[in-house]
């Protein structure tokens, strides 16, 4: 492979590159604008080149990682969303915007770059690929206990379908991925590694900048209110992530990395499509401000996962 220079260079730099997008999103929200219709076709090529860089083999290893992942699907997207809406419950706390973003939060699959971000943090890439796709066909059955309990849902029909459409996405693209790597690039190299690395990450940063088209409208409106949502971005998806890890390193567990990685960084917008928009539009402020510590991750949890 020649000329991959450039490409070298944005994965050497991938966390600037991240960084970059986040800013690009504040500051030209009239390319954050334009770019949002385009983010399912943006997710597909991401979900692509990871695919592709990861390899079939890599993805699935064993029969024994298949089954670990299934239960760690069920502890992430069944029981900790509903320990939590029981927690609300027995506290006698009101069910606020924030109590529904997190519970949503809790409830959805990984976001489609967990497996880019382990990357960036020099850790295996391929369970956090596979929580993404087992996560996601499970969904269907996952999301039904815990929608029974949110009454500002009242078509669970219209998230079965956009789950299931978002499954068909993931399977194509990972599947077209693997076929190219299988019979076009069997032996990647490391240099072919890193290239694609750096492609990644350009794609990360060009999404990321769809997703922040409501945080500068928000931010000209209520500054105080704007930083009290990223607040609780910060909070919830550091605070998992830090919690995960802790807990699968003390007990010996493989995958902590990337596990700890998918349990905070979780695709929650898919179910707006079943949300009023009386219901889903203060949830977009919490959408554009999560995208801060989830593409913050490789670089401010960096020495945390280092340390471990």
């Amino acid at each position: 492979m020649t000329g991959l220079g450039p490409l070298l260079f944005v994965a050497r730099h991938g966390k600037l590159v991240l960084i970059a997008g986040l800013v690009a999103g504040i500051a030209l929200p009239g390319l954050a604008t334009a770019l949002r219709p385009w983010i399912p076709q943006m997710v597909a090529i991401l979900l692509f080149l990871t695919a592709f860089r990861i390899g079939p083999r890599e993805t699935v290893d064993n029969v024994a990682a298949v089954a670990r992942t299934s239960v760690t699907v069920v502890a992430l997207q069944l029981a900790l969303p509903l320990l939590f809406v029981a927690g609300i419950g027995v506290a006698g706390l009101p069910f606020t915007p924030l109590a529904l973003a997190v519970t949503l939060m809790l409830a959805a699959p990984s976001v489609t770059g967990a497996a880019n971000f382990s990357i960036l943090l020099g850790h295996d890439p391929a369970p956090a690929l596979r929580l993404l796709i087992l996560g996601t066909a499970a969904l269907p059955l996952t999301c039904i206990p815990i929608f029974a309990q949110l009454p500002q849902f009242g078509a669970l029909d219209a998230v079965l379908v956009a789950a299931a459409r978002l499954l068909v996405v993931i399977l194509a693209a990972a599947l077209m991925g693997f076929a190219l790597r299988h019979w076009g690039f069997p032996r990647l190299g490391e240099r072919g590694r890193r290239a694609t690395d750096g492609l990644t990450a350009i794609a990360l940063a060009v999404i990321v900048v769809g997703l922040m088209s409501a945080v500068r409208p928000a931010y000209e409106q209520d500054p105080s209110n704007l930083a009290f949502w990223l607040a609780a971005a910060f909070a919830v998806n550091f605070g998992l992530q830090i919690a995960t890890y802790l807990i699968l390193r003390a007990g010996g567990q493989p995958d902590a990395v990337p596990t700890a990685i998918v349990a905070g960084n979780r695709n929650f917008a898919l179910f707006f499509v079943a949300l009023p928009p009386e219901t889903s539009d203060p949830l977009l402020i919490f959408l554009g401000c999560y995208q801060f510590p989830m593409y913050l991750t490789p670089t401010l949890l960096r020495r945390f996962y280092d340390a471990g």
